[in-house]
């Protein structure tokens, strides 16, 4: 190993004096690829939040280049070559790509077209299929990702952070990205890559260090690590049941709960149709661009189709128009959202005060008071079944870890007492052991009797849970596969071809 381009000794972070980081000692030698790993909570972000100047360390140092140091922010470690990709994009909604990707670096007079032609053979480089002159906040979470991930490649960076960077990335997607790291550890670019995806951290980095409960549990080269001892040192214990698998059992149809029929919004969604069914998963697949996240929108109210020919939706066979995901959740139907930072919670509120928002906007019949003590009572019930980890039961839901966020989106769902269940990329972000929370969650809310969509770009997840399996491309559902005929390859090949 060469010297340390960047190095920990002993640094500590506590909130309300509880520790999130305790006494952690890392290092990253130039070029070099280090995963960190752990489960939720674990204390991932936060080391790496303090070596981007994101987070002021409680205690403990700071070296680089063997020197010690401190920030004074995120953009004078910037200055110092150290960029970090959030987990959660920090990119302006109300600016076009191109504008982002150059933030910070306007010339006195600019010409816009200029900057939107540079940006584009920027992302083409990178094989980044993405409009400059889009504006953010019309783009899917896993464009504003991409947008992220060359904003950081393109400031030249010494060392490069990257939090969940592949959560919703496509395989094809996957593939350019891991690509993009390979010549940036070429470019002698160091690389500190948190991921839960642990076969892809074995991979693409050269050591693995894995945390567990703010500590730092080992440190290694990959070669040394199997997925089996990874998943042991995050969790303390082995995992029963997998995150990945095939069915053994397939549930029978219940009774028909939504029906779509030649569904249309813009140039997105296009004449698209198929059912839902009662006390079965049905799982939807397609590429980043296929349509699947506005068709689930649309049907939950969050979205509008269009006015003329944009088709029928029927819930229990009655014709349902939603302009707002109001009258939608009140007649059953919950969409719990893939981009939890921007719609799913309230971020400076409590999980307390997250859930009970959530049941309070349920019947018109229920008068808006605040119950102190109803909300403490659900949040503790919630709390437990979802299995939700904070280091404070006041903590704000920003301060919790990205899977203990995704738990508040989907309790705030289900305290709803919902008929139809829409979750859209339900373990995006979430560690090993939680995904397991969260697909036996599912499959209990199947066999309870409910209508369940899963919306995922993540193959194996869609056959280990779907009992019906519907892919889309180009704005409407293409292919119906059962799962005992499902392959990987026959569903990737008909969300491409």
């Amino acid at each position: 190993m060469m010297a340390p381009l960047i190095q920990t000794r002993a640094l500590a972070k506590s909130y309300r004096g509880n520790l999130a980081v305790n006494a952690v000692d890392f290092d990253i030698a130039e070029g070099e690829v280090h995963a960190l790993l752990g489960e939720n909570g674990a204390g991932k972000s936060t080391l790496t939040k303090m070596i981007a100047g994101v987070v002021e360390p409680t205690s403990g140092e700071l070296l680089l280049d063997g020197a010690p140091v401190r920030y004074d922010g995120p953009a004078d470690a910037l200055k110092r070559g150290i960029a970090m990709v959030f987990q959660e994009t920090s990119l302006v909604p109300s600016m076009t790509v191109a504008q982002n990707l150059y933030l910070g670096e306007e010339k006195a007079f600019n010409r816009l077209r200029g900057v939107a032609i540079a940006a584009q053979q920027f992302l083409q480089s990178l094989n980044f299929t993405v409009d400059p002159t889009a504006l953010v906040a019309t783009l899917g979470a896993a464009k504003r990702q991409m947008v992220e991930i060359a904003r950081a490649v393109r400031l030249k960076a010494r060392v490069i952070i990257f939090d969940e960077p592949t959560a919703t990335l496509t395989p094809e997607e996957k593939r350019h990205f891991f690509a993009l790291i390979r010549r940036l550890k070429e470019r002698k670019v160091s690389v500190i890559f948190i991921s839960h995806a642990i076969e892809e951290a074995l991979q693409i980095s050269d050591r693995i260090t894995v945390m567990r409960d703010g500590e730092k549990v080992i440190t290694d080269v990959t070669a040394n690590f199997t997925r089996e001892s990874i998943v042991q040192a995050m969790v303390g214990r082995s995992v029963g049941g997998g995150t990945t698998g095939r069915k053994s059992a397939v549930r029978e149809a219940g009774e028909k709960v939504l029906s779509v029929q030649d569904l249309s919004m813009g140039a997105i969604v296009k004449n698209t149709s198929f059912s839902v069914y009662a006390g079965q998963i049905t799982g939807l697949f397609g590429l980043v661009g296929s349509g699947r996240t506005e068709t689930a929108k649309v049907i939950a109210g969050v979205m509008k189709r269009d006015f003329n020919r944009g088709g029928e939706v029927r819930l229990d066979g009655k014709p349902v128009r939603y302009n707002t995901p109001r009258p939608a959740v009140q007649d059953g139907i919950v969409y719990v959202t893939e981009d939890r930072k921007v719609e799913g919670f309230f971020e400076t509120m409590s999980i307390a005060e997250n859930l009970y928002s959530s049941l309070l906007s349920v019947g018109a019949e229920r008068l808006p008071i605040v119950s102190r003590s109803e909300m403490a009572r659900l949040a503790e019930s919630w709390s437990k079944t979802l299995a939700i980890r904070a280091i404070n039961p006041d903590a704000r839901v920003i301060e919790l870890s990205g899977g203990n966020q995704q738990k508040v989106v989907i309790g705030k769902g289900l305290i709803q007492k919902p008929r139809l269940v829409i979750f859209d990329e339900p373990t995006r972000g979430v560690d090993v052991a939680a995904i397991a929370e969260i697909h036996h969650l599912i499959e209990k809310l199947a066999d309870e009797g409910l209508a369940v969509m899963v919306i995922s770009s993540y193959l194996p997840e869609i056959l280990k849970l779907s009992d019906r399996i519907l892919v889309c491309r180009q704005g409407r559902v293409v292919e119906e596969f059962t799962p005992t005929d499902a392959t990987e390859k026959k569903i990737m090949y008909a969300a491409v071809h």
